[in-house]
């Protein structure tokens, strides 16, 4: 059996391998068994595709696997509408008394309907707060 052959099927089973890992491990190490099998085919020995094939997996390995492994990682999810204002600060506007059924709230520069998340909790006007929970259109507080 000729040497490029047992080249490819290398790289074949090292690509299949790789589709199970989805690490990008396996795959350069393919590259450089079907690199070795071009330069098999061409007729050099089996020592000098053996170089080569050491030689490309080791090349790909340190260039295209740190860029693979940038692109894996996802970035933070950005909270976006009225996600983003849990967390904020808050100043009250109106009395917040849950059980009387008023209180707003300035967040940012939106005014907003307000609750405190304590619901035995009374928070008077200039008060800051932080917002815990938007539930519609209110916003849940604490102190």
């Amino acid at each position: 059996m000729d040497a490029w052959i047992v080249w490819v099927v290398a790289a074949c089973v090292l690509g299949a391998g790789e589709m199970h890992t989805g690490g990008f491990f396996l795959a350069p190490f393919a590259i450089g068994a079907l690199v070795a099998a071009l330069v098999s085919l061409v007729g050099v020995g089996l020592p000098v595709a053996a170089i080569v094939f050491l030689a490309m997996s080791l090349l790909v390995l340190l260039t295209l696997r740190p860029l693979a492994q940038r692109h894996r990682e996802l970035p933070p999810r950005i909270r976006t509408g009225a996600a983003a204002l849990v967390g904020r600060d808050a100043l009250v506007l109106e009395r917040i008394a849950n059980d009387e059924g008023v209180g707003c709230v300035r967040i940012g520069g939106e005014v907003w309907t307000a609750r405190s998340y304590q619901d035995d909790e009374v928070i008077p006007v200039g008060e800051h707060v932080q917002v815990v929970e938007i539930r519609g259109a209110t916003a849940l507080v604490m102190h």
